[in-house]
């Protein structure tokens, strides 16, 4: 799975890991208004890394955790969804808006290879200082620039250069 290879999600240890996580985002979801470092002391239990200062405001929703790296700085609003089957890489800095989806969880186009429930994983990078706004969704494979912006409600198919400004759906880029 995390080398982006067909995997079958309901495998025993897969199931494993998602219980794990479910246990520990309850105990961070109940850690609601506590101070910032109580919580990314929570968050580094069970991310990959969490920066200096790096934020997620509960609700959030991950698959397992142990492939989210945040960097310094960052900050993701409440109610984001992470399915992070492979790496999700954000940059210092970096600013998520609420109700943000970031996928890595694909499926085969083959039919025979999906109703096997067969799933694979790309990775998702964020860059620093990226300003995403509420409700975006950011597709698997997608690799987002430094200092770009994602417009709210954009659905991101496609890497953005650094600097870009996109919207829409699909997300295009901004003259």
């Amino acid at each position: 799975m995390l080398a982006g290879d067909l995997y079958h999600a309901g495998a025993a240890e897969i199931q494993d890991a998602l219980l794990e996580t479910s246990v520990w985002l309850r105990r961070f979801h109940a850690a609601t208004g506590e101070a910032p470092e109580v919580l990314r002391g929570i968050l580094a239990e069970r991310l990959c890394s969490v920066g200096d200062d790096a934020v997620i405001r509960p609700p959030f929703h991950c698959d397992y955790g142990f492939n989210i790296e945040l960097g310094a700085g960052s900050f993701v609003n409440f109610n984001c969804v992470f399915l992070d089957v492979v790496r999700i890489t954000i940059g210092a800095g970096t600013q998520i808006g609420p109700a943000v989806q970031v996928y890595t969880a694909d499926h085969p186009r083959d039919p025979l290879q999906r109703r096997a429930g067969l799933e694979f994983g790309r990775p998702v990078v964020i860059g620093a200082h990226v300003w995403i706004g509420g409700g975006a969704i950011i597709l698997p494979g997608v690799t987002i620039g430094d200092d770009a912006i994602i417009g709210a409600g954009s659905v991101v198919t496609r890497s953005v250069p650094a600097g870009a400004t996109v919207v829409g759906n699909p997300a295009r880029i901004r003259g």
